[in-house]
């Protein structure tokens, strides 16, 4: 185990810290921005393409008929969150300010990760069904509801979305590469789950491109002119704390329901993550470019600390769900 493990820091976020400093340095501009933002386009279709291609219909029928335990993590996905959000408006401006509260408000309106809470709910013991139906259920219906939720949202803010549009893009450019990726798996299914490895590589490539192109147009308009080192630490500071109240009230709610270990785990990492990998790609098609590295900032974040967090949370899960499973077996 190398250091990077031991310290539970995720590999791809330091590329991605890279390909920032890289954007800081070496900004797109010109004739070179025009190609990148086509082939984000283009990076960012084949990224939906490829989620709806990997999405299993069978996996999500097994777990489907556990309706409470999925209705407890959407509320706490798109009614937890966005609450929380709102309630974090008194830390601007003296902590956040304006532009990275606007980030936590749109990290808050996002859908729960697929990959990470089906990864974590596995080691920790939990009912992976149905965190396979959560998960995909959840970064399917944040396609439509995540642009309403910001709309919401930043309105209340006084902003100025406009929702019926932003929802048509994010049909357009995301929803409609998804189902046909989807009802492209009988012929190419095989082939995904083959190649889960070249998969993954193309997905996290098209991440990266999005967020070269996003903070080369955040730097050419002065990023680093409104977040400072101290500004960051407020946004790890509050990445820590959101995330700790969300653990807690998703533990606190699965215990006063009834269920039990499998579930409670389930509801914990389904209920808690955030997505990087819908959240980058949505924000390039929902705001001005000059607005998408700000508005991305928390995110990253976020989701290194919900990384951290939860390795360690799936492994004190894991001795647990060990030690019921040895307990049931000596009484049997």
């Amino acid at each position: 185990m190398n250091w990077l493990q031991r310290l539970k820091i995720d590999t791809f976020l330091l590329i991605m810290i890279g390909v920032v400093v890289v954007a800081s340095l070496f900004p797109c501009e010109g004739a070179i921005k025009t190609m990148f933002e086509y082939l984000t386009t283009a990076a960012i279709a084949l990224l939906f393409f490829m989620h709806g291609a990997k999405l299993s219909r069978d996996a999500i029928v097994a777990g489907a008929g556990h309706w409470k335990l999925h209705l407890v993590v959407f509320l706490s996905t798109f009614a937890l969150f966005p609450l929380l959000g709102l309630a974090m408006g008194f830390l601007s401006p003296a902590i956040l300010n304006q532009p990275l509260y606007m980030g936590f408000l749109y990290l808050c309106a996002l859908p729960a990760t697929v990959q990470s809470a089906i990864a974590f709910t596995s080691v920790a013991g939990g009912n992976v069904a149905a965190a396979v139906c959560s998960a995909s259920a959840s970064s399917i219906l944040g396609i439509f509801l995540s642009p309403v939720l910001v709309g919401a949202l930043m309105n209340t803010q006084e902003g100025s979305t406009d929702t019926l549009h932003a929802i048509g893009k994010i049909v357009l450019q995301l929803m409609v590469p998804f189902v046909v990726g989807h009802l492209s798996r009988p012929l190419i299914g095989r082939w995904v789950d083959k190649h889960k490895k070249l998969i993954s590589l193309t997905d996290r490539s098209s991440i990266l491109l999005v967020v070269y192109v996003a903070f080369s147009e955040a730097v050419v308009e002065g990023i680093w002119q409104q977040v400072n080192g101290t500004a960051l630490l407020g946004v790890l500071g509050c990445s820590i704390v959101l995330l700790a109240i969300v653990l807690v009230i998703n533990t606190w709610v699965a215990r006063l329901m009834g269920f039990n270990t499998a579930d409670e785990i389930t509801i914990v990492f389904c209920g808690s993550k955030k997505s990087l990998a819908n959240g980058v790609p949505m924000a390039n098609v929902l705001f001005p470019a000059s607005a998408v590295g700000m508005m991305v900032l928390p995110l990253m974040i976020f989701h290194q600390v919900q990384l951290m967090v939860c390795a360690v949370l799936a492994q004190r899960y894991a001795k647990k769900t060990a030690k019921e499973k040895s307990e049931l077996e000596s009484v049997s």
